[in-house]
């Protein structure tokens, strides 16, 4: 399934447009509801519940960005619905309620944290409630993962949905939990035509990579994460497609 038009052209709120000093937090109604007002499209995370729904968080702890701790899927939905975000006022909400809320009106780019811990194939259930939860949804969509078995399974289970690859240079400092060879084979991305990839969303400092270059000539869509200037995304631009910012207006 090829990219949509509007993830392609119009610039993608990282976790939403959100701004601690003006009462919003990343992935959070308000977040979502600023960006929708703006016209920017909507880049949010997903993480599993413990009852099987995927629910709109970044972390897969509970610690940063709420008063309570451990991990997210170690609460219900019910439970995480009323866990108060700080500095926002807002609560934790479901993709379902999120996808009611934007309905249509912006384009939405949508990652799959990935739940095996390495990047490995211990992964069903969040891509499952993901599936769900978008069934029948008409808006301009795309899913994506770090993890190329999350994407995979995707394609067998929402085959209509566009997928793409969460790519980077897999630096060992920011990717402690993932073996060195697997970091090492995933930075050449070497699973894109396995999985019926229609993009990727590149790291910024990594774009010279060739292997972007070499995707980008076969068709690919490439956008990049995360843009926080207008300077970053003019150099960001001359390669990639379209960016997913914050910090600035894009």
């Amino acid at each position: 399934m090829s990219l949509p038009e509007g993830l392609l052209t119009i610039p993608l709120a990282h976790r939403a447009l959100h701004d601690r000093k003006a009462g919003r937090v990343e992935n959070s109604l308000r977040s979502i509801a600023a960006a929708i007002d703006a016209g920017y499209g909507i880049e949010m995370d997903l993480q599993l519940s413990a009852d099987g729904h995927a629910m709109v968080f970044h972390d897969d702890l509970l610690d940063r960005l709420t008063a309570q701790a451990g991990p997210v899927k170690a609460r219900t939905r019910a439970a995480l619905e009323m866990i108060p975000l700080k500095n926002d006022g807002g609560t934790i909400p479901a993709l379902e309620t999120v996808l009611e809320r934007i309905a249509g009106r912006v384009p939405l780019l949508i990652e799959i944290k990935d739940q095996d811990g390495a990047m490995g194939p211990d992964v069903g259930p969040l891509e499952h409630a993901a599936a769900r939860a978008l069934a029948g949804y008409r808006g301009d969509v795309a899913v994506m993962s770090f993890n190329p078995h999350s994407v995979a399974l995707m394609a067998e289970i929402a085959p209509d949905i566009p997928r793409g690859i969460t790519t980077s240079s897999y630096k060992a400092m920011w990717w402690p939990n993932v073996p060195k060879a697997t970091r090492n084979a995933l930075r050449g991305i070497p699973d894109y035509d396995r999985v019926g990839a229609s993009f990727i969303s590149h790291e910024a400092a990594d774009l010279d990579r060739p292997r972007v270059a070499e995707l980008k000539a076969a068709g690919a869509g490439v956008l990049t994460w995360t843009i926080r200037s207008p300077e970053a995304e003019a150099v960001a631009r001359r390669i990639a497609d379209n960016v997913t910012f914050e910090g600035y207006q894009a």
